[in-house]
């Protein structure tokens, strides 16, 4: 993730990442403060901080 300085950057590298080894389409945001309500598949959702960046991944 060191290579990425544009939030939106981190978020495309990680979807590609995600639909590559994972099956297509998943979604991605990447942010320091952001608000989301969203509908997933079971078992297709994933939320963590890396520093002081939230990742939400889901399917």
């Amino acid at each position: 993730m060191e290579k990425f300085n544009i939030e939106k950057d981190i978020a495309a590298y990680v979807k590609q990442e995600f639909d590559r080894r994972f099956g297509t389409t998943w979604h991605v945001i990447v942010g320091r403060n952001f608000g989301s309500y969203v509908t997933h598949e079971t078992r297709h959702f994933i939320y963590f901080y890396l520093g002081q960046i939230a990742f939400l991944i889901f399917k």
